[in-house]
């Protein structure tokens, strides 16, 4: 929801008329902020993937599909997520008209799907990347999914000009299936700051291409708020929300840690808040994934994750809605 001029004008005007007979103006500003419907919810695909494995060829889930939409719908989550080994199993059984059907009558109208690496490589590494696009875009165009996410994990090196070349070629095709593509910035890509990722981005000139912006991400990357907060709004396509250790146990490797100790908004040491109303203030307002992936989520039942999932992550949002009031 966008606050029109009248709407501003007129609540600020009742908050100034408060204050005037002894009520605090920031109270009822953030009373005012409190109204504000929060922003709406994706179920990120590892979350809710129940047993499955990453990066082992047990990446799809445990949980049924149906099971999945239906569990976080009841929820209230408005999307959801497919990793391409889970969406290659769930086409063994049904097929994509079947899959956007369950979407549609469960209220699942955000759609992500997920991942496409070796798009920029060359040879047989780019072929089997080929494969895989062929797969995710199809479904893309079926589903009328929101985006695609893509990447890479091998801190691959490649220069900025072939990078920029084959990013506005997937792009292209992205947009011949109807959908954004979305590159994830991490500590393990072929590009680690999000100013080179901001070159490519404005070098190729793909008005469907942008940035996945993912907490633990940013806090390994340590990109500072105020980076964040200027980042143009047409880039900022999806955002991915957790929490995590700071200072992990010195034993964890940095894939240990991201493929195994991620936590639920507020139970860890992430500066949630600050990363929530820096992207804000940016102008981003959902929707929102959720990506957890813990070698303890995975022991928990399907309802259990997605109750406190969506419980821990709106308790969160709420500074959003303040970040948003504020802006205008």
């Amino acid at each position: 929801m966008t606050l029109n001029r009248r709407d501003f004008l007129g609540g600020s005007a009742a908050v100034l008329a408060a204050s005037a007979f002894g009520a605090p103006l920031e109270d009822k500003a953030e009373n005012k902020a409190e109204k504000l419907p929060l922003p709406e919810l994706l179920g990120s695909y590892w979350t809710f993937a129940g047993g499955a494995l990453p990066h082992t060829d047990k990446e799809f889930a445990t949980f049924e599909f149906r099971d999945r939409v239906e569990a976080l719908s009841k929820a209230g989550f408005r999307g959801m997520g497919l990793w391409h080994a889970d969406l290659a199993k769930i086409l063994e059984k049904r097929t994509l008209r079947e899959m956007k059907s369950i979407f549609a009558d469960n209220g699942i109208k955000h759609v992500e799907l997920e991942f496409l690496t070796g798009w920029f490589l060359e040879g047989d590494k780019k072929k089997a990347s080929d494969e895989r696009k062929k797969l995710l875009l199809t479904a893309a165009e079926v589903f009328g999914a929101r985006h695609v996410k893509v990447g890479d994990f091998d801190n691959s090196r490649i220069e900025m000009p072939k990078l920029i070349e084959a990013w506005r070629a997937l792009c292209k095709d992205g947009a011949e299936h109807g959908t954004r593509i979305l590159f994830e910035l991490m500590p393990f890509s072929m590009l680690t700051s999000l100013k080179d990722t901001l070159t490519m981005l404005d070098s190729a000139g793909a008005k469907n291409g942008g940035i996945m912006f993912d907490f633990w991400h940013i806090e390994k990357l340590r990109i500072p708020y105020e980076e964040l907060r200027a980042v143009p709004l047409k880039y900022i396509l999806g955002v991915e929300m957790n929490d995590g250790y700071r200072k992990p146990p010195p034993e964890w490797s940095l894939v240990e840690e991201t493929l195994n100790h991620r936590k639920f908004c507020g139970t860890g040491e992430f500066d949630v808040h600050a990363m929530i109303s820096a992207l804000a203030v940016a102008g981003f307002h959902g929707p929102y994934g959720i990506e957890v992936l813990s070698t303890d989520v995975r022991k928990l039942p399907l309802e259990e994750v997605v109750t406190t999932a969506f419980t821990t992550t709106t308790a969160a949002l709420d500074c959003e809605c303040r970040a948003r009031y504020n802006s205008h």
